[in-house]
């Protein structure tokens, strides 16, 4: 369907974007995802959509995958912001692992790259207002 000349173009964008991205981004929210996460989904992303060009993309209103990977991370760290303190999901975030760390630099957890993320979009932790947090993330 999404190479059939005769349905329209919006259509398509719109059918890609419900079905193909949230198909490759299903559980994305709590990936840590490193750069070469990131290149192996725009290339994957590259391959499924023969949609290269970046103003077809804004005509079609398609978001960069990686953009979409972010807003959903987000999204779900706002959720997660929300929950109780004595909530499991709360505390398999802030949870600290004990022990001997490997040699090396450690890999980057999800709480890093999410509050990363904050910074760089400068939002702040006040997560209870829902309107002004999902403007933040679409405005980015």
């Amino acid at each position: 369907m999404l190479t059939n000349k005769d349905i329209p173009l919006i259509v398509r964008g719109r059918l890609y974007s419900s079905s193909v991205q949230s198909s490759i981004l299903h559980g994305s929210e709590t990936w840590p995802v490193r750069k070469e996460n990131e290149m192996a989904l725009q290339w994957a992303e590259m391959r499924m959509d023969k949609v290269p060009s970046k103003g077809l993309r804004v005509i079609l209103g398609l978001d960069d995958i990686i953009l979409v990977l972010q807003q959903n991370r987000l999204q779900w760290y706002r959720h997660v912001l929300q929950k109780e303190d004595n909530d499991w999901v709360k505390k398999c975030v802030e949870y600290k692992v004990e022990g001997a760390w490997p040699r090396g630099r450690p890999k980057k957890t999800w709480r890093e790259i999410v509050e990363k993320e904050c910074q760089v979009c400068k939002m702040n932790q006040d997560a209870m207002d829902h309107k002004r947090w999902r403007k933040q993330i679409r405005d980015d």
